[in-house]
């Protein structure tokens, strides 16, 4: 373990399985004592607290559903409560739901917008509330925020362009408190959403410079950087980790 997250409190909604545990494993390592959102996946986000236990971390399970902002909000304010801090929130929850204009449903684009983008502004606004100078705020964005190369992505990478105006804005307006706000853009990444080994994985390698998916450990490993006090002159930013995908 290292230490230089020594002392933090970390939340981290969607965080049981994929990118987020990889994220939670990392910052628990780093030091942090990791509160793992979860909506379904109880037995694996409580493997998962195990896990880093076993390792020497601090964890705990808390249940979060991104699509309701009053629950979100009471589980970031109860984690705070808990430790009388919060000091890193990383958003990870989110929807992939594809189709072409004309079959788009109504209410796939309502809950694509609720969990991808409302939710993260909900979160951040909860989060901040309890966030001293050093705060830090990171969102799981996606390169396809700027590179869609496939007909049925268009509302998926709208709600993932939000986020890029959504962080400049923030960027301003907790800056003056010493608390940054980031995306973190990942392209093609192995887990079991988006699996390496498939016939439509393999096909995206065409698309890339850097022609394997990513781990979701190199993804964590960005999100510790920029949860570390190294990362402190870094805000507003939208950093791609994509293998040349939207080079």
């Amino acid at each position: 373990m290292t230490a230089q997250l020594n002392g933090k409190v970390a939340f981290i909604n969607g965080g049981s399985r994929g990118i987020g545990a990889a994220t939670a494993r990392r910052l628990a390592r780093d030091g942090a004592t990791v509160a793992i959102g979860y909506l379904s996946s109880a037995i694996a986000a409580e493997a998962l607290v195990e896990e880093i236990k076993t390792s020497g971390g601090q964890a705990f399970a808390i249940k979060a559903d991104a699509s309701d902002p009053a629950g979100l909000t009471q589980a970031i304010d109860s984690v705070a409560e808990r430790f009388g801090r919060l000091d890193i929130l990383v958003n990870n929850a989110g929807v992939l739901v594809t189709g072409l204009l004309e079959d788009f449903s109504l209410e796939d684009f309502d809950r694509t917008i609720a969990v991808n983008v409302r939710a993260v502004f909900v979160a951040s606004k909860a989060a901040a509330r309890h966030m001293k100078e050093g705060g830090r705020i990171i969102n799981i964005g996606s390169t396809n925020g700027q590179r869609m190369p496939f007909a049925g992505g268009a509302v998926y990478a709208m709600s993932k362009s939000a986020l890029i105006g959504l962080v400049k804005g923030l960027a301003r307006d907790l800056g003056p408190r010493g608390i940054t706000i980031n995306n973190v853009a990942p392209g093609p990444v192995d887990t079991d959403m988006n699996p390496e080994n498939s016939e439509f994985g393999a096909g995206l390698h065409d698309l890339m410079a850097i022609r394997r998916h990513g781990k979701a450990d190199e993804i964590a490993g960005m999100v510790s950087y920029l949860a570390s006090p190294e990362a402190a002159f870094v805000t507003g930013a939208d950093l791609l980790i994509d293998g040349g995908f939207a080079a």
